[in-house]
C-alpha cells in the first residue's frame, strides 16, 4: 500500500509531509527518510550533535585543550556569530563540570553570545586529560582563581575581545568573583547564579530553611536526621554537607518542586561532548575536587569585596536551598558598583539555566548583554533600560 502523506508530531512541532503526484510512498523511501518509528533505535548523542552543529558563516564551534596554569584544561567555544560578546561559564561543584549538560539549555544563548564552557582542573574532561596524582594536589582557591584569569585572557586574545562576561555558578562564584576583583579590566560584567559570599553563612541559612521545610511537612525522619547534625555547620566536612543536602534536595532545594535533579544528571549520558570514558571519571573528579578544597571552603568569606568597578548581576532561584539568596543579600545591598541588580526566578532552585531557560536567556540578552556591546557605561545603561524580567 502506498502512503501519500504522513503527519508526525516531533518535539512539539507539527510536521506535515505530503506526497506530490508521482512522489514515492513509504515503501519506496530510502532508509534515511523513512518514518521515525521505522528508524529506531537511534544514536541520541549523534542526533543532539547534529542539531547543535553551528553552520553560520561567522560562527564558531571549537573544543580543545589549552595549557592553563601548567595543566591541559578543556574548553568548548560555541556561537553563531564571532562578533557577539563572549560569556565564560565558570561551573560549580567544585568539580561539577557543566559542559555535559550544556546541550539542555545553551543553544539559545549561542544566538546572542559566544559561549565558553570550561572544565576546571580536577573536573570533567580536564580530569580525564591529566594524571590525578599530579593535578589534584594543586587544587586551591588561589590557584583556580588564577586559572580563571588565565582562561579569560586566553579567550580575549583568541576571540579578539577587550572584555568578556563572566558567569559563575555556585562554587564558580567564589573563584569567579575573586578573578573579577583582581582583573576588572578584563570583564564587561559579572553574573552569578547561586552566589556564595560566606560558606558558613550559606550553610547556616540552607540548614535553617531545610529544617523549617521538614517541620512544616511533619517529616520526623528528616527532622531527626537534621537535628543529629546540630550545631550545623560546625566542623564542616564533605560527609556533613552530604547529609544535609539529602534533605535540602528532597525539599526542592536543588531542583524546584522535585525531590532530586536526576533528569539533568542523566542528560549527561546524551552529551555529544563526553564519551563513556569521561563520564566514568566524572564522579571521581567531582568527589576529589570537593575533598581537596573543603579545608579552604570552610573559611571562605568574600564580605571584604565591597566595591566593584564592574557591573554585578545576581540570578537568584527563589527555591534555592543549596546557595540561599538570603545568605548573600546583605552583601549586595552594601556593595558599591556602577550597576548592580538581582533577578529572581520564582520557579527555580539551584539550576535556573535548566529550570527556567527561556527566562534566563531573556534576562541575559536584555538586561546584561548591553554592558558588553555598548561603547560606554552610559550607553549600556540606556540600552538596558529595556531589560525584560518579570519576578
Amino acid at each position: 500500500m502506498k502512503v501519500c502523506a504522513s503527519l508526525t508530531a516531533t518535539l512539539g512541532v507539527l510536521i506535515l509531509a505530503a506526497c506530490s503526484p508521482g512522489s514515492p510512498g513509504v515503501e519506496d523511501r530510502p532508509a534515511e527518510t523513512a518514518p521515525i518509528a521505522e528508524t529506531a533505535p537511534v544514536d541520541g548523542r549523534a542526533i543532539i550533535a547534529d542539531i547543535g552543529r553551528i553552520n553560520t558563516p561567522n560562527g564558531i564551534e571549537e573544543s580543545y585543550a589549552a595549557r592553563i596554569g601548567g595543566v591541559d584544561q578543556w574548553l568548548s567555544i560555541r556561537g553563531k556569530d564571532r562578533d557577539n560578546p563572549v560569556i565564560l561559564l565558570v561551573h560549580g561543584g567544585p568539580g561539577s563540570a557543566e559542559l555535559a549538560i550544556g546541550w539542555t539549555f545553551q543553544r539559545g544563548w549561542e544566538d546572542y553570545f559566544t559561549v565558553v564552557q570550561w572544565d576546571q582542573r580536577g573536573a570533567g574532561k580536564t580530569f580525564s586529560l591529566n594524571d590525578p596524582e599530579t593535578v589534584m594536589p594543586t587544587l586551591s582557591v588561589e590557584r583556580m582563581t588564577a586559572d580563571v584569569v588565565e582562561v579569560a585572557d586566553h579567550l580575549r586574545q583568541k576571540l579578539g575581545k577587550e572584555k568578556i562576561i563572566l558567569l559563575g555558578h555556585s562554587w564558580g562564584t567564589i573563584i569567579g568573583l575573586e578573578a573579577v576583583m583582581q582583573r576588572p579590566d578584563m570583564f564587561a560584567a559579572y553574573v552569578a547564579h547561586g552566589q556564595v559570599i560566606s560558606m558558613q553563612r550559606n550553610e547556616e541559612e540552607g540548614f535553617r530553611l531545610t529544617m523549617a521545610a521538614a517541620k512544616a511537612d511533619g517529616n520526623a525522619d528528616a527532622v531527626a536526621a537534621l537535628e543529629s547534625l546540630e550545631p550545623y555547620p560546625g566542623d564542616l566536612t564533605v560527609r556533613r554537607i552530604g547529609d544535609q543536602r539529602t534533605w535540602s534536595i528532597h525539599y526542592g532545594g536543588l531542583a524546584a518542586y522535585r525531590e532530586n535533579a536526576a533528569p539533568w544528571f542523566r542528560a549527561m549520558r546524551l552529551s555529544p561532548e563526553y564519551d563513556d570514558a569521561v563520564l566514568r571519571g566524572y564522579d571521581t573528579g567531582s568527589l576529589g575536587s570537593i575533598t581537596a578544597l573543603m579545608p579552604e571552603l570552610r573559611a571562605v568569606s568574600l564580605d571584604h569585596m565591597n566595591r566593584s568597578p564592574v557591573p554585578i548581576f545576581l540570578l537568584n532561584g527563589r527555591q534555592d536551598l543549596t546557595t540561599p539568596p538570603s545568605a548573600s543579600a546583605a552583601w549586595l545591598d552594601a556593595l558599591e558598583a556602577p550597576v548592580k541588580a538581582s533577578y529572581w526566578f520564582e520557579h527555580s532552585a539551584h539550576l535556573a539555566f535548566m529550570e527556567e531557560p527561556g527566562k534566563v536567556l531573556i534576562t541575559l540578552v536584555t538586561c546584561i548583554r548591553p554592558y558588553a556591546v555598548e561603547p560606554d557605561m552610559e550607553a549600556a545603561r540606556a540600552a538596558a533600560a529595556g531589560c525584560v524580567h518579570e519576578d
